[in-house]
């Protein structure tokens, strides 16, 4: 089965930025959509960004203008940069393989301070 391993999690300043990476371990080609979700404490978790293979990208309002979803195929790898982070941004991100892989990543940690 492939796993999902999320990475780039950490505690910034406001106003900093972070880069997460989703390293899959094997081959997410076939996989239509890849996703970033995060959950904050006492919060249900939500989608942040989506990538469709192929490029085209879908992102949450809270995050529009600040992060970018981005995919390598050749690489297994999903990013989400985030630039401009808010403490409101403070969850656990997790990465989510949609159809047909349907994998869920650990998730790492985010964390911004004021």
């Amino acid at each position: 089965q492939v796993q999902l391993v999320e990475s780039g999690g950490g505690l910034v300043q406001a106003g900093g930025s972070l880069r997460l990476s989703c390293a899959a371990s094997g081959s997410i080609a076939s996989v239509i959509v890849m996703h970033w979700y995060r959950q904050a404490p006492g919060k249900q978790r939500e989608l942040v960004a989506a990538i469709i293979k192929g490029g085209a990208t879908n992102y949450a309002d809270s995050v529009k203008g600040r992060f970018t979803i981005s995919r390598d195929d050749r690489e297994n790898t999903v990013y989400l940069q985030m630039n401009s982070l808010k403490p409101e941004d403070t969850a656990v991100y997790y990465c989510n393989a949609g159809w047909p892989l349907d994998r869920w990543g650990q998730g790492t940690q985010v964390t911004v301070s004021s």
